[in-house]
C-alpha cells in the first residue's frame, strides 16, 4: 500500500429520501423449504407467517416468495394451473393474506414471483387449447405449430429445452390422430404461452391487479426476457447455456431471448403499478442478459425497477474480476437512473458458500453430486462471507437466499432417487440440477427435521452437516454467520450504504477490492483481500465488521472483508 490514499468516484450517491427499493435488502423465501406447519416435510404459509420475525431480527426490508400457487409441481410451482389461488400444499388464500397481514406488521415489504412465459400444461387455457382444433382461439394462446417432415413429424424447428431434450411436443388431437406441436422452452408441462395474442396480455394485467388489490408490494417477473420469440421462429443450433447467458464466440443472438417485444410488455405493466399511487409498488426482472448495457434497458424509467445483476453472481472470486463487475455495473444502470440489484444465490444456482468453495477459474456447476469434486466446504465459507460483505456494502439493493445467513452450503451427497429437479430427470442425470440449493433449511439441532417441521419429514432429505449451521446454534453466537448479517444489515442501514456514493481507493495491490461508501455523508471503507498476504488498514481506521477475524497485529488476512471508518 502506498502511504497516500486516493480516491475515484465510480458511482454518485442516490437521493436521501431514495424509493425503499432503490436501496433495500430483500430475502428470498422457497416456500417449500422454509418452515411446515403441519409435518407433512413441505413448507406451507403458515409455516411462514410463524417464523416471520426471524427477517426482522435479520434486518432485511421486503421478502420475495418463489411461486405459492395452484400448480401440479413438475417444476416446484414454476408450472402453475391458477395464478389466482394457493395450492394446497401451501395452504389457502386466507393463509396468504393473514402472511401479508402480518410481514406489513413487521415493516416487511411482499413480492411474490410472475410466471408470464409460460403455464402449467393443467391450467385450464392449455386444456381448452388441447380440446380445440388447430387454428382456434383457444391454440392461439400459446404457441402451437404444425411440424416438418412428412406427415409433420419432425419439431417445427430445432429449439431446445432448457432443461434438456427438445422444445417441442406433440399432441394428440381429439380425433386421435397425431396433430401438432406446441413449444415449451422448459419442460413440457410448462407450455409457452403466446405473447403476440392480446388475450394473454389482458389476462397477466389482470393478474397484476389481482394481487395488487390484496396488498402485494411487487412481483419478480420469471423469465422476463423470454416472452416474445423471434417472428417465424428461425432455426437456432448454437450451442447457449441459458442459465448464464453465455453464447459461443460469433454465435448468432438467440431468437427465444431479449426479443426487443417484452419491453413493450413492461411498459403496460409499470404504468399499472404506478396507477397504485404510495407505496412504490415493483416489478424485479429475472433476465439472463448480455452485457449489461442490455440487461439494464429492462429498468429504464418508464418499465421494470429493479433486473437482478447475474454478473455479480457469477464473477470469478478475483479482485481484478470484481472490481470490473461493480464499476461496469454501476456505469450501466446510472446510464438508466436505475439501481444496482446485487444478489450471491437463489433457488437455481449451487449456494455461493459451495460455489465458493471450488477451484477459481472453473466454469460454476449446475449442481454438484457426491461423485463430483467436493467443494472446500471451510474456504467456501470464509470466501461466502466475505463476499456478502462486500456485496451488502455496495449502493443499491441486494437480494438474500434463504439460509445464506446462516453460511448453509450446497446439498452435495443427495442420492439420486431424492432428486426432483427437471434438469435432472430431463438429461438423465447428466446436469445434476438445483435440488442442492434447495433443501429445506434448519432452524433447531437437536429436533425432527432441525426444526424444519413438527415431523422427520421433508421434501428433500437434510444432510446431516445442516443441524451445525440450525439458528438456534448461531443466534447470540459471536462470530457466527447469523450474527455476521445481523451487524452487516444493521450498519448498512445506519450509514445508508444503500443510497451512498461509490469510490475506488488507490493505493492497494491487484488482489484487494479497496473502495469508499458515502452514505449519509460519512465515509466507510470497504476493503476485501483476495490476495496471500495479509493487508493493512489506512492509519487510524476503527473497525465497523469484519467477515472474519484479523491477524493479532490488526491485518486484514486472505479471503476476508471489513467495513471500517477512517481518521
Amino acid at each position: 500500500m502506498t502511504d497516500t490514499l486516493s480516491t475515484d468516484l465510480v458511482h454518485p450517491a442516490d437521493s436521501a429520501d431514495a424509493a425503499w427499493w432503490r436501496h433495500a435488502v430483500i430475502y428470498q423465501i422457497y416456500p417449500r423449504s422454509w418452515a411446515d406447519s403441519d409435518g407433512d416435510g413441505v413448507g406451507d404459509l403458515p409455516g411462514v407467517t410463524a417464523r416471520l420475525e426471524h427477517l426482522r431480527d435479520l434486518g432485511v426490508d421486503a421478502v420475495w416468495f418463489s411461486p405459492f400457487y395452484t400448480s401440479p409441481q413438475a417444476d416446484a410451482g414454476y408450472d402453475v394451473a391458477d395464478y389466482r389461488d394457493i395450492d394446497r400444499l401451501f395452504g389457502t388464500l386466507e393463509d396468504a393474506d393473514a402472511m401479508v397481514a402480518r410481514a406489513h406488521e413487521l415493516g416487511l415489504k411482499v413480492i411474490v414471483d410472475l410466471v408470464p412465459n409460460h403455464t402449467s400444461d393443467e391450467h385450464v387455457w392449455f386444456q381448452e387449447a388441447l380440446a380445440s382444433a388447430p387454428g382456434s382461439r383457444e391454440r392461439n394462446r400459446y404457441i402451437f405449430r404444425d411440424g416438418r417432415g412428412p406427415g409433420g413429424d419432425e419439431p417445427p424447428n430445432d429449439w431446445h429445452s432448457v432443461f434438456g431434450g427438445a422444445g417441442w411436443t406433440r399432441v394428440t388431437e381429439a380425433d386421435g390422430t397425431p396433430g401438432q406441436w406446441y413449444l415449451h422452452l422448459f419442460d413440457s408441462k410448462q407450455p409457452d404461452l403466446n405473447w403476440d395474442n392480446d388475450e394473454v396480455h389482458a389476462e397477466f394485467e389482470s393478474i397484476l391487479r389481482f394481487w395488487l388489490d390484496r396488498g402485494i408490494d411487487g412481483f419478480r417477473v420469471d423469465v422476463a426476457h423470454g416472452l416474445i420469440k423471434e417472428p417465424g421462429l428461425p432455426d437456432y443450433d448454437a450451442e447457449l447455456h441459458i442459465l448464464d447467458g453465455e453464447l459461443k464466440p460469433g454465435a448468432p443472438k438467440p431468437p427465444m431471448w431479449d426479443q426487443e417485444g417484452v419491453h413493450e410488455v413492461y411498459r403496460a405493466w409499470r404504468k399499472i403499478l404506478d396507477g397504485y399511487g404510495e407505496p412504490d409498488r415493483i416489478l424485479c426482472a429475472e433476465a439472463w442478459v448480455r452485457p449489461q448495457e442490455r440487461a439494464v434497458r429492462y429498468v429504464r424509467p418508464d418499465e421494470m425497477h429493479q433486473t437482478f445483476n447475474f454478473d455479480f453472481l457469477q464473477s470469478q472470486w478475483r479482485a481484478a474480476d470484481l472490481r470490473a463487475v461493480i464499476d461496469t455495473s454501476l456505469a450501466a444502470a446510472d446510464s438508466v437512473g436505475a439501481p444496482s440489484t446485487w444478489v450471491l444465490s437463489n433457488h437455481d444456482t449451487v449456494r455461493h458458500a459451495s460455489r465458493l468453495g471450488l477451484p477459481v477459474g472453473e466454469r460454476r456447476p449446475n449442481g454438484i453430486s457426491a461423485a463430483d469434486p467436493q467443494p472446500d466446504r471451510e474456504l467456501g465459507l470464509r470466501r461466502a462471507r466475505a463476499a456478502s460483505t462486500l456485496m451488502l456494502a455496495l449502493p443499491g439493493s441486494a437480494y438474500v437466499y434463504q439460509g445464506e445467513e446462516l453460511g448453509l452450503p450446497d446439498s452435495t451427497d443427495m442420492p439420486a432417487e431424492f432428486r426432483q429437479d427437471p434438469t435432472f430427470i430431463r438429461t438423465q442425470g447428466k446436469e445434476i440440477g438445483r435440488d442442492g440449493c434447495r433443501v429445506p433449511i434448519p432452524w433447531v439441532k437437536d429436533a425432527p427435521s432441525f426444526g424444519f417441521g413438527p415431523s422427520d419429514a421433508t421434501w428433500l432429505p437434510q444432510p446431516a452437516v445442516y443441524g451445525e449451521y440450525a439458528v438456534d446454534q448461531q443466534v447470540g453466537v459471536e462470530g457466527s454467520t447469523l450474527e455476521l448479517y445481523r451487524d452487516l444489515l444493521r450498519v448498512r442501514r445506519e450509514r445508508e450504504l444503500g443510497t451512498g456514493g461509490l469510490a475506488e481507493l488507490a493505493g492497494y495491490g491487484d488482489d484487494v477490492v479497496a473502495l469508499v461508501n458515502t452514505g449519509q455523508g460519512q465515509s466507510t471503507l470497504v476493503l476485501a483481500n483476495l490476495g496471500t498476504e495479509p493487508v493493512a488498514l489506512p492509519e487510524g481506521s476503527t473497525v465497523l465488521v469484519a467477515s472474519g477475524p484479523l491477524t493479532d497485529d490488526g491485518l486484514v488476512p486472505l479471503d476476508t472483508t471489513v467495513w471500517a471508518t477512517t481518521a
